[in-house]
């Protein structure tokens, strides 16, 4: 049977904001508790009083790949995702812009991008989120999570069409 590779996922519902994931991040890559060094970034939506963690979607049709005009990312089948060569990255931030997700990050510091590598299939985010917000699963897993949630809401949707029609 073939393996559909593991995929971080979010549950923005579950995130409580606590940025722990970002401070991970920063401290296994970068030695730092930075997190504009995260590969992970929580999105504040303040209004609407939510979190949501960003990162890479290791897109199968990578933009950021296609992009680069020094061919510096490129695909790893054995880890399934998008990877960086840092000796051939020239900092030109090309993959920054193009990316959908806003999911690559520019490192002033050191002239390089950078973005989520899964920690070579450990990533510490969801090692350290207690309230599970992050997780690592296999790509089937979401696609059937999925599935059965939206089966669920039509289910529901289609009993409250039908008292309300029984009503009328």
């Amino acid at each position: 049977m073939e393996t559909s590779g593991k995929v971080l996922t979010i549950d923005h519902e579950k995130c409580t904001g606590c940025r722990l994931c970002e401070l991970v991040c920063a401290v296994k890559h970068d030695g730092v508790s930075n997190p504009m060094r995260s590969r992970i970034r929580v999105m504040k939506w303040e209004a609407e009083g939510l979190y949501i963690p960003m990162s890479c979607q290791q897109c199968e049709d990578a933009p950021c790949l296609k992009a680069c005009p020094v061919k510096a990312i490129s695909r790893n089948a054995s880890f399934e995702r998008v990877e960086i060569d840092y000796d051939l990255c020239i900092g030109c931030r090309t993959c920054v812009s193009v990316c959908p997700f806003g999911a690559m990050s520019f490192n002033p510091v050191e002239k390089k991008v950078f973005k989520c590598d899964l920690c070579d299939g450990d990533p510490q985010c969801v090692r350290f989120c207690e309230v599970k917000a992050v997780d690592y699963v296999d790509a089937a897993d979401v696609s059937l999570k999925k599935k059965k949630a939206a089966a669920h809401r039509i289910s529901v949707a289609g009993k409250e069409a039908a008292s309300l029609h029984a009503a009328l």
